[in-house]
């Protein structure tokens, strides 16, 4: 399967000063089989340890920090000697052993022709929870589910990716059709890896959703068995609440939708458990649409999203043949879906930070702002062909945005201050900026 993280991971390797990189993403979304891919392919060896329930290693790495020695207690563990320069080291679940985790900075400092790569699923938890941590002396990677381009080539459609790639939209547009029956298969499986083999091999909606079903109830597990217990039922709770957040029309999250009287401070730890997992994404309002966005964040005011469209759907039991047969009742629900769709591909185009506006008056809202470093551009999302965009139109009016961005079902089409952006098309023409 595609993945074009492998990319990013073999510029690492041709890297002169490269530190251990730290692959950060949600559990499922392939962070073990990109590592063991990557040993397989650009490596003559790998060496593969996965932590989780490992006494020996836990052994290993509470004894000293010395490198040599722990080299050769991996060695004797798997039976043969480790080259540095043609061996590729992977530690898997890396946060259960919180002294491997703050071995990477004795690697990178006294020997750093140790290629080393590493994953956790709740690393980021491992981190708030005071495990030392190496600052300054590993690298960062994230991994997302399948983008809808990785999703479109696991289908063996790389024809119509190249069309994208090569900006052809006047071909591209010629094929509308199965672009968005692809789009709405995409809504549906998502890009769990998982679900995507399975969909691509059976071609079986109801197999797929049996699979974002088992994913879904695993995060559960997980709550329960790495959480705190005082504050597992408030992550259910916030969890359980996102797709009525991202149903209502003004999609700022409220605490009140949880439950009546809920305040932000008996939510906080849940909430940074959630976004620590890399399961939902944190998007802030901003209140000025002003380079660099980040400065004019406001933390009060936030949207919350899921790691992946098809996992929204599953948790609110989206039958297949209302998404695929244009049902009248779903019209609600598909401007959350699409939303949650648009801020998946967001997320995987490298560099560009994801934010939202309103106005003070709160009638005008954009649904993402992205900071490409030399310029915002607001984007406008519409699930279907209906091309109002009267809060797009007053953001323009009022700070005169270089190029502004309404995507939706229609074709492709620069206007004078607008670009009309098929959603098929938004990660790959938004990845170019």
């Amino acid at each position: 399967m595609y993945r074009s993280a492998m990319e990013q991971l073999n510029k690492w390797k041709q890297k002169t000063n490269k530190k251990p990189l730290i692959i950060r993403g949600a559990r499922q979304v392939g962070k073990t089989w990109l590592m063991k891919e990557f040993g397989k392919t650009a490596y003559e060896k790998a060496v593969y340890i996965n932590f989780d329930n490992n006494p020996q290693m836990k052994e290993l790495f509470s004894l000293d920090m010395r490198i040599d020695r722990i080299i050769m207690g991996i060695e004797l563990y798997v039976g043969h000697k480790i080259s540095p320069h043609n061996t590729l080291l992977i530690f898997d679940e890396v946060q259960e052993v919180p002294k491997a985790l703050s071995s990477l900075k004795y690697f990178n400092e006294t020997a750093p022709e140790y290629q080393i790569v590493c994953a956790g699923s709740l690393l980021g938890i491992a981190l708030h929870q005071g495990t030392s941590f190496p600052v300054g002396k590993v690298e960062f990677m994230d991994l997302y589910p399948l983008s809808f381009t990785e999703f479109m080539r696991a289908m063996g459609k790389e024809q119509f990716v190249d069309l994208l790639d090569k900006g052809d939209f006047e071909m591209a547009t010629m094929f509308r059709q199965d672009y968005v029956d692809l789009l709405k298969y995409y809504y549906y499986v998502g890009g769990m890896p998982e679900v995507v083999q399975s969909f691509v091999d059976n071609r079986d909606f109801n197999e797929a959703r049996e699979i974002q079903e088992r994913i879904l109830a695993a995060y559960e597990q997980d709550f329960s068995k790495h959480a705190p217990n005082e504050v597992v039922p408030r992550i259910r709770m916030l969890w359980n609440s996102i797709p009525a957040q991202l149903t209502k029309e003004n999609k700022k999250f409220i605490y009140g939708i949880i439950k009546e009287g809920a305040r932000a401070k008996d939510y906080e730890t849940a909430l940074m458990w959630l976004t620590d997992c890399g399961l939902v994404h944190k998007v802030y309002r901003v209140t000025a649409p002003s380079i660099p966005l980040k400065a004019y964040e406001d933390l009060k005011a936030f949207k919350l999203f899921l790691a992946d469209v098809g996992l929204l759907g599953c948790m609110v039991r989206l039958n297949q043949s209302v998404l695929l047969d244009r049902n009248e009742l779903f019209k609600e629900f598909k401007g959350a879906l699409t939303e949650q769709y648009v801020l998946q591909q967001l997320k995987t185009v490298k560099g560009v930070d994801t934010y939202y506006w309103t106005n003070d008056r709160g009638n005008a809202e954009i649904d993402f702002l992205i900071d490409t470093g030399n310029e915002i551009v607001p984007i406008e999302v519409k699930a279907e062909t209906n091309l109002k965009a009267k809060s797009l139109k007053t953001f323009c009016e009022k700070y005169n945005p270089k190029m502004a961005i309404r995507t939706s079902m229609t074709d492709y089409k620069q206007e004078d201050w607008l670009l009309n952006l098929p959603l098929w098309a938004v990660e790959k023409k938004l990845s170019s900026f």
